[in-house]
């Protein structure tokens, strides 16, 4: 399979410099096919490598991305990259040699052109930037995430003071869909000043958890009070987003954030 449809994409509504440059892939587009239709970016959930492939070109061309993101293992946790210290994933020649990719939930950056990603289907993207155009970020903050600090730990890799820093929340997964148990709840009240305020108890004894809301708290602990974005959900939305909690296996979309020159 060498060339796919271009992949349907958000461009963040955020207040952030015209130098930084970001965008929130949809499933739409793309040339993968059954539950990974049809614009799947992850090559760890069982699609053909050759579609996952072609969607990554497609994504780059309607980009116009001079730079291969840095596509990361995503394992649920707090560390971060700054990818002006130390080395991104960037080349494609070094997967086909079988080269991991970097273990992090998240990437910072102050080079030019080099886009830092990460891949969801219900967890939270978070992109950052500075009010003056000069360092990127994004994180993958899903719930184990949250009670392991990667906001924190985005907010501190970026070295940029909390107030003169932006902030936008992607798609994911809504409160009116995200049932949880009380042990989440209570690892996420452990480590996430005001949590309790983003449970609301179902009628099956268990929770409903507001992610977003989450990620707004965890953030202002932090300092950052420029926050943008949220309510847009990846499981009610079916034909525009993958859901791992709707179904699964399923395809993943990309949240990238990167310097023009």
């Amino acid at each position: 399979m060498s060339s796919a449809a271009s992949p349907a994409v958000i461009t963040p509504d955020w207040p952030a410099p015209a130098r930084v440059r970001a965008a929130s892939t949809e499933r739409r587009g793309g040339a993968s096919e059954g539950p990974y239709t049809s614009c799947n970016l992850a090559t760890h959930v069982g699609d053909e490598a050759s579609a996952v492939a072609a969607n990554r070109r497609a994504l780059a061309a309607a980009l116009g991305l001079a730079t291969e993101p840095c596509w990361l293992e995503q394992i649920h946790g707090s560390t971060v990259l700054d990818l002006g210290q130390e080395r991104g994933y960037t080349s494609s020649s070094e997967r086909r040699r079988g080269v991991s990719p970097p273990t992090a939930d998240g990437a910072v950056t102050s080079r030019p052109r080099q886009p830092c990603a990460v891949m969801t289907a219900d967890c939270l993207p978070v992109l950052f930037c500075d009010t003056s155009g000069t360092r990127v970020g994004v994180a993958h903050a899903g719930w184990r995430g949250l009670a392991a600090g990667v906001l924190p730990a985005a907010v501190a890799r970026m070295g940029i003071e909390p107030r003169a820093m932006l902030v936008w929340l992607g798609p994911a997964i809504g409160q009116a869909a995200y049932e949880v148990g009380e042990e989440v709840r209570q690892a996420l009240m452990h480590s996430v000043p005001g949590a309790e305020t983003c449970f609301e108890p179902n009628a099956a004894g268990r929770w409903q958890a507001d992610l977003c809301g989450l990620a707004r708290l965890s953030l202002q602990g932090a300092g950052v009070n420029g926050i943008y974005g949220g309510g847009v959900c990846t499981y009610t939305e079916s034909e525009r987003f993958f859901s791992h909690r709707r179904e699964a296996p399923c395809g993943r979309m990309a949240t990238l954030i990167w310097l023009d020159p």
